[in-house]
């Protein structure tokens, strides 16, 4: 079959010479679409379901790491995941993770000898049996790195109830969830808060292993989960204690309950 490819790049000249680039070394690829930001390339990459993504990091909106982690959560079950090359100006981001066979990287300008290593690689990857274990970890790698931070610990939240700011203890929280332009955070207590601050943001403060990331817009506190079960799909659903409905794990984070 023939091979096919996305690339999500918002500098027009620099997406047409990656594609020059790529037609003059891989003749079989056929790019079935180009984006410049990375919402349009979920959409996109949805659509046509690719083999190959090239993703720019630096892309308005959503970001190329930011893309890639909801796709993996989008992509339809039974699918294999299409093999990931990030594009980055900065080495930063070559230094984290990519040394991982699942996901590869190119440097900004596009350099010949370079990309044919990168096209060698995709094109054998694509003669084997796709290992979507190895590319989840290596993304969850670089979007733990891309959230690397110095700065201390979240010990208090401050969620505006009413006219009142409410501090609340780090401890009492049982759930954070992403809604809209806010986070909505739950208490041992019962109570409901709403938040300001971003949970990209709260998630680089927060202690990795007493609250867990089960969703893109999910995070839960490890020490309150009362169940994992897994549905007729395959999909994990997680029950907190004291609190009603369950959650949804997605295909990024369900390796935490694996062994359940």
């Amino acid at each position: 079959m023939t091979p096919t490819a996305l690339i999500a790049e918002d500098e027009p000249l620099l997406a047409q010479a990656l594609q020059r680039e790529l037609l003059a070394l891989w003749p079989e690829l056929c790019i079935v679409a180009q984006a410049g930001d990375g919402a349009s390339a979920v959409q996109a990459a949805l659509t046509h379901m690719p083999d190959v993504l090239f993703l720019d990091i630096r892309m308005p909106g959503l970001d190329g790491l930011d893309a890639a982690g909801e796709l993996a959560e989008r992509w339809p079950a039974g699918q294999s995941l299409p093999l990931i090359v990030f594009v980055s100006a900065y080495d930063e981001y070559a230094l984290r993770a990519f040394e991982a066979q699942a996901i590869d990287y190119v440097l900004k300008p596009v350099r010949s000898e370079r990309l044919a290593r990168t096209v060698a690689r995709l094109q054998t990857a694509l003669t084997r049996q796709r290992d979507d274990d190895a590319t989840l970890a290596s993304l969850r790698a670089l979007l733990k790195a891309a959230t690397a931070t110095a700065q201390p610990p979240l010990k208090l939240l401050q969620a505006s109830v009413g006219q009142e700011l409410r501090m609340v203890p780090i401890e009492q929280v049982l759930l954070l969830e992403a809604a809209d332009k806010y986070v909505r955070a739950l208490t041992r207590d019962g109570q409901e808060l709403w938040l300001r601050t971003p949970l990209k943001e709260l998630l680089e403060r927060l202690d990795g292993e007493t609250f867990w990331q089960i969703h893109r817009s999910t995070v839960v506190r490890a020490d309150a989960i009362a169940s994992a079960t897994r549905d007729a799909s395959g999909q994990w659903l997680v029950q907190l204690q004291g609190l009603s409905g369950q959650h949804k794990v997605s295909r990024l984070f369900a390796h935490r309950f694996r062994a359940m």
